[in-house]
């Protein structure tokens, strides 16, 4: 207080000198709204705030023990929207997500536990999926090879519904031939009939030639395609190679030959498949949701919750988390745009 004095002070003997404000506070280091304000309040503002501690504030041991999941070797690449799921698979409940990343944050330690950053899909096509084998998309990317500038392909089918990968493959060259046989072995194995299934890819050689085209006609499969140089209609396989490539377990050195990196990929497809919890259904794995075990998964889940607010209600503000599965999920779903004379005609109808 009595430092803001002076510099008031200071400043207004300045200025009767004839000084110009703007540059007498360049001088104090402060803006002319600064010294404004010092004029207008007159008196330090002493108040300290509330001293009250939350009655549903963790103990220092619950915190501990949050910081202890978050950083243990099973949890260390999870998310805390992941950890908080696959504690309550055990039958445990620790605290809410928002607990764990607000301890984090606390102890400078919330960040991307990935190399990955958030993508939103979008397009103009749209497909619905209500059960597994209605939509797959599927798409190729490339693998490093010990060769400069050679690399293999990986060819890989998703079904956006479960987002169980029903099949891949690796090859050394891109070839419409190789996409057939894959779209082929995929319908064999997952019993599809015809007209049941939707196929979305992007608009590459291996995916329009003639051998695979008439591989959808001779399966009663329905092509899709996403518009040319758009990658973002075909977002479902796009985010599935950026989980793949920002692995901690991706090879930071190329790929010796073919063999070593289909032992990878499978590897890595077992993990996604069997393991992986993805937040997109409700984080469960895409094969608990292909078979239909996630309604009994998410049903223990919410048990689960519910117990847990009846322990501690003062830690719950509303209702538990939303365990409900997914019924729908939608590929590139249709936005609607709404125009002024469509909103008016709405108030006058």
């Amino acid at each position: 207080m009595v430092e803001r004095q002076r510099a008031l002070a200071w400043l207004e003997e300045a200025l009767a000198t004839g000084s110009r404000q703007e540059a007498a506070c360049e001088m104090l280091g402060v803006t002319m709204r600064t010294v404004q304000r010092w004029r207008a309040q007159g008196v330090q503002d002493k108040r300290k705030g509330s001293r009250a501690q939350p009655a549903n504030q963790l103990s220092e041991a619950e915190r501990k023990h949050v910081l202890a999941l978050a950083i243990a070797p099973e949890y260390k690449d999870m998310s805390p929207n992941q950890i908080v799921p696959a504690l309550a698979d055990k039958g445990d409940y620790v605290a809410s997500e928002s607990t764990f990343y607000r301890v984090l944050r606390t102890e400078q330690m919330s960040r991307h536990r990935d190399r990955s950053k958030p993508k939103q899909p979008h397009g103009p096509r749209s497909h619905e999926a209500h059960g597994p084998n209605q939509v797959w998309t599927w798409d190729i990317t490339y693998l490093p090879s010990h060769v400069r500038g050679v690399f293999f392909y990986l060819y890989l089918i998703m079904d956006i519904y479960s987002r169980k990968i029903t099949a891949w493959q690796v090859h050394d060259q891109e070839s419409a031939d190789y996409a057939s046989a894959l779209l082929a072995e995929g319908c064999y194995v997952e019993g599809i009939a015809r007209d049941q299934l939707v196929l979305h890819s992007d608009n590459g050689s291996p995916m329009k030639g003639a051998t695979m085209l008439a591989t959808l006609q001779a399966l009663g499969v329905m092509p899709s395609f996403s518009r040319p140089s758009v990658s973002d209609d075909n977002a479902y396989s796009e985010a599935l190679f950026r989980t793949l490539k920002y692995r901690p377990i991706y090879p930071e050195k190329p790929f010796s030959g073919l063999t070593e990196a289909r032992e990878w990929v499978e590897q890595f497809v077992n993990w996604y498949n069997h393991e992986h919890r993805h937040s997109g259904i409700r984080y469960v794995t895409p094969i608990e949701r292909h078979e239909g075990r996630d309604t009994e998964i998410l049903s223990r889940r919410h048990e689960i919750y519910l117990n847990a607010k009846q322990r501690h209600p003062e830690r719950w503000a509303r209702n538990t988390r939303n365990w409900t599965p997914i019924e729908k999920v939608s590929l590139n779903p249709t936005k609607i745009v709404q125009t002024d004379l469509g909103d008016k005609m709405n108030q006058a109808a």
